[in-house]
């Protein structure tokens, strides 16, 4: 992202309460996106979302959806990102610089166990994909390491034994989009293959670490380079998904236990942990797959309520109607 863009984006601040963490996503990370006209997307951390809601509101009670404001203001706001959505409040279709733009609020502890453990699986799949950090006081952006380490696990296990490089990201990209409900009718179906090839470039710096730790591991090796289309061989053996497995995180790995079986290990220093019980690729990988679709339809469902509640009605479906609009044309 050039200086001035960057400067413009993060001058947005300015008018909010302090955040301990920033970062922009979607098509404005896109290359070639000169559009001012599309919406800029937010994601903002902060230690304690109903305080920062309160001063928001003192600022920004245009952000808001009136009746949130009048009847419950901050205290309201927090509830339902908590109890009803997944514990991120967004604020869309906010003017400024005439520009369009939509900020989720999460506390930052959650954004962090949803980072490690998956447990929403929400924020966790936006952060495996491209993101520009703009503001970043706690060092998510080294915790998400552990987010994207897991996100290749996940999407070697349900990859054939060669695939491309774009096959990969295009895999990792799709995860967080398994069983969503906005997929049957609010999304574009070309959704994850438009953020792969607008952003290819990103995810190739992105997880170029992750790929040569895979290739030292011997679980992976490339067969032939050639741009996107870089060849990619990888060890499907029953050693090697259970190394995989074993990189997920620990509320995945408990589901899968329950279903495929666990034993338990005890280390050299007595600590006791369940390893799941692999008894070949194919099983391993459905299994996974089932509890990663379930995990995003539930989220998925929360938020959209959550999100139809913040928002307000009018802006709910002006919000709504436009991501139909989009998901239509992409199947006419």
């Amino acid at each position: 992202m050039e200086t001035t863009q960057r400067d413009e984006l993060s001058s947005f601040l300015n008018v909010l309460p302090p955040v301990d963490f920033c970062c922009i996503y979607g098509s404005t990370l896109h290359p070639n996106n000169q559009d001012k006209s599309k919406m800029v997307d937010y994601i903002l951390g902060v230690s304690d979302p109903m305080k920062w809601h309160s001063e928001n509101l003192k600022m920004n009670s245009d952000h808001y959806a009136s009746w949130m404001v009048h009847l419950g203001g901050a205290r309201l706001i927090t509830n339902v990102a908590d109890k009803v959505g997944v514990g991120v409040h967004f604020n869309p279709f906010v003017n400024w610089n005439d520009r369009k733009l939509k900020y989720g609020v999460v506390r930052m502890n959650d954004l962090v166990q949803d980072i490690l453990d998956w447990n929403r699986f929400y924020l966790s799949g936006r952060l495996q994909k491209p993101v520009h950090l703009l503001v970043d006081n706690l060092d998510i952006e080294d915790v998400n390491s552990v987010n994207k380490r897991a996100a290749i696990s996940a999407a070697l296990l349900l990859l054939p034994p060669k695939f491309t490089e774009e096959d990969l990201y295009a895999k990792i990209c799709s995860l967080s989009y398994m069983g969503d409900l906005r997929m049957f009718f609010a999304e574009d179906t070309n959704k994850v293959n438009k953020i792969v090839k607008g952003q290819f470039d990103l995810f190739q710096s992105m997880y170029k670490p992750f790929l040569e730790e895979c290739e030292t591991k011997n679980f992976l090796r490339s067969s032939s380079a050639e741009a996107s289309h870089t060849r990619l061989v990888q060890d499907s053996s029953v050693s090697a998904t259970r190394s995989l497995v074993s990189s997920l995180p620990a509320s995945v790995r408990s589901q899968m236990g329950k279903s495929l079986g666990e034993k338990k290990i005890v280390s050299e220093t007595g600590r006791v942990t369940g390893e799941v019980c692999i008894g070949s690729r194919e099983e391993a990988a459905k299994c996974m797959e089932k509890v990663m679709r379930r995990r995003v339809m539930v989220s998925s469902g929360r938020q959209a309520v959550s999100g139809f509640l913040a928002a307000g009605a009018i802006n709910a479906t002006m919000y709504l109607s436009q991501k139909m609009r989009k998901a239509w044309n992409s199947r006419a």
